[in-house]
C-alpha cells in the first residue's frame, strides 16, 4: 500500500480515510482480480483440451481421455459456477481468493497424476499457482500455497500413473523429444501467462492505491477545512468586540458638530460606516456558516431573488468594479439560501476581481437538472499547473502568503452539495470557473 502524505507546509502525515471506504477499494479490487482468475481458468481448460488431445493423436502417447476429460469438465462447471457467483457479488475474500487457487492445484494435481506425475513436463505449472498466490493472497495463505504444492509434488513423485512413452520419445531426441517440447511449452506458457496477468493484477492494485491515495488527500484537504474553521472562528469572536466599539464611536461622530459642518467629512463616515458593515456581516457570515445560530443562517427564496440580491450587495461593496450579470436560468424555482453558499460565491467574484480589477461577469443557466455559475474575468487566466491542481490549498498564482484558499474553499463547498468546479481559460483572455450544482441540493421540493 503506498505511503501518501498530505502536501501541507509542516509535512505532517494525512489523516486515515474511513476504514469503510479502505474495505470498499480492497473488494473493488480483490472482485477485479478473482475476475482475471477466472479468465485465466478458460485459457487452461483450452489449453488443456489442445494439448490432450496433441500428446494422445499426434504423439501418439496414450492417455486415459476419459479421466482427464472428466476432471476438466470439473474444471469448466467450478469455473462457470465462479462466473456467475462473482457477476453480481463485488465483496471477494482473502479466503474465496486462497480456495479459488486451491481448486486449480488441485486440478492439476489430478491431470498431473493421471499423466505420469512428476515426468510429466507440465509440472512446473505448480510454480504459476504460486506465484499467483505470492501477489493476490495474505502471507499465511501463500506460504499455505507453498506447502500444498510442494506436498502434492512429494506425492506425485511416489504415486502417479506412468505414461508408457514410444521408443525415442525421451531425452535422446534432443529438441525433437517430445519431453524437451514439452517442457518449452510449459515454459513458454508460465512466462506468457505470468506477464499478462501479473501486469493486470498491478494494474488492479495501483489503481486501488491510487483511489486510496485520493481519499487520503480528500481526507486531509477536509481535516484542512476543519482547522480554518477552527481559526475563523475565534477571529470572528475577537474581531466583534473592536468592530462594534468602532461602530458607536462612528455614530457618536456622525452626530458631532466639527463632522456635521463638514459635509465632506459627513460623507467620509458615512462610507466608513458601509464599510464597517460589511465587516461585522462577514463575521456572522463566518460564525453562521460554522454552525452557530444555524436557524438563522438559511432561510427561503428562489434562485433568481437570491442570485439577484447577492449581485446587489456585492455591486453596493465595491462600487468601483462593473459587474456584468447575466440571467439565463429561466422558469424560477424555490431554494434555501445558506450563508455557506452565499460566501462560496463571493470567494468566486473576489477572486475574479483580483485578477480583473474593471471587469466581473457572473452567468447563471439552467442546464438539465442542475445550475451552472459561470464567473468570468479578463486577467491573464489561470497557469496549466494551477488548472491542473484546482482546488487545493496555497494554489495560487498571487504570490502572497496564505493565497489560493478562496479556491479551495469553493471547490469543497460544492462538492459537499454534489456539484463540481471547473477552471478555464477565456479564448479572448482571461478566464472563467464554472460551478455546476445539482438542483435537488439547493432547492425545495413538495413533500
Amino acid at each position: 500500500m503506498l505511503d501518501v502524505r498530505a502536501q501541507t507546509p509542516e509535512a505532517e502525515p494525512a489523516s486515515q480515510p474511513a476504514p469503510a471506504a479502505v474495505a470498499g477499494l480492497d473488494n473493488e479490487t480483490g472482485h477485479k482480480n478473482m475476475l482475471q482468475l477466472i479468465e485465466l481458468r478458460w485459457m487452461a481448460a483450452a489449453g488443456q483440451v489442445m494439448t490432450i488431445n496433441a500428446v494422445h493423436y499426434v504423439y501418439g502417447i496414450q492417455l486415459p481421455l476419459d479421466a482427464m476429460f472428466a476432471v476438466l469438465g470439473c474444471l469448466l462447471v467450478f469455473n462457470f459456477a465462479s462466473f456467475m457467483r462473482w457477476r453480481t457479488h463485488r465483496r471477494v475474500s482473502n479466503q474465496e481468493l486462497f480456495f479459488a487457487l486451491l481448486v486449480d492445484v488441485a486440478i492439476l494435481t489430478a491431470q498431473l497424476y493421471l499423466s505420469g506425475g512428476v515426468t510429466n513436463p507440465f509440472v512446473y505449472l505448480y510454480l504459476l499457482q504460486v506465484i499467483l498466490g505470492a501477489v493476490l493472497l495474505k502471507p499465511w495463505s501463500t506460504w499455505t500455497i507453498v506447502a500444498i504444492t510442494s506436498g502434492c509434488l512429494v506425492g506425485l513423485a511416489l504415486v502417479s500413473r506412468p505414461l508408457i512413452l514410444p521408443p525415442g520419445h525421451g531425452f535422446e531426441g534432443g529438441i525433437f523429444s517430445p519431453y524437451i517440447q514439452g517442457m518449452l511449452v510449459c515454459f513458454t506458457l508460465n512466462a506468457a501467462l505470468l506477464v499478462t496477468f501479473i501486469t493486470r493484477i498491478n494494474r488492479n492494485l495501483r489503481e486501488r492505491d491510487q483511489h486510496l491515495a485520493d481519499l487520503r488527500q480528500r481526507t486531509a484537504e477536509e481535516d484542512n477545512i476543519v482547522r480554518m474553521g477552527l481559526l475563523a472562528s475565534g477571529a470572528a469572536h475577537e474581531l466583534g468586540t473592536p468592530l462594534a466599539t468602532l461602530s458607536v464611536i462612528l455614530g457618536d461622530w456622525q452626530h458631532m458638530a466639527p463632522f456635521t459642518e463638514e459635509p465632506e467629512l459627513l460623507q467620509e463616515i458615512s462610507e466608513m460606516q458601509i464599510q464597517l458593515q460589511r465587516c461585522k456581516s462577514i463575521v456572522s457570515g463566518i460564525l453562521l456558516s460554522l454552525g452557530e445560530a444555524r436557524g438563522e443562517s438559511s432561510e427561503a427564496t428562489t434562485i433568481a431573488t437570491f442570485l439577484d440580491d447577492l449581485v446587489d450587495e456585492w455591486r453596493t461593496t465595491r462600487p468601483a468594479i462593473t459587474l456584468v450579470y447575466r440571467n439565463y436560468f429561466g422558469e424560477d424555482l424555490p431554494m434555501v439560501a445558506d450563508s455557506v453558499f452565499q460566501q462560496m460565491l463571493y470567494n468566486l467574484l473576489d477572486n475574479a476581481q483580483e485578477a480583473s480589477p474593471q471587469w466581473v461577469s457572473l452567468e447563471a443557466e439552467h442546464i438539465g437538472d442542475d445550475l451552472q455559475l459561470t464567473v468570468s474575468d479578463q486577467g491573464r487566466g489561470f497557469s496549466a499547473d494551477m488548472i491542473k491542481q484546482l482546488g487545493k490549498p496555497y494554489q495560487s498564482s498571487k504570490g502572497r502568503p496564505g493565497a489560493g484558499l478562496g479556491l479551495f474553499l469553493v471547490v469543497n463547498v460544492v462538492r459537499t452539495l454534489g456539484g463540481k468546479v471547473q477552471a478555464l481559460n477565456r479564448p479572448l483572455g482571461g478566464a472563467s470557473v464554472v460551478v455546476t450544482l445539482p438542483l435537488r441540493a439547493i432547492t425545495i421540493t413538495d413533500n
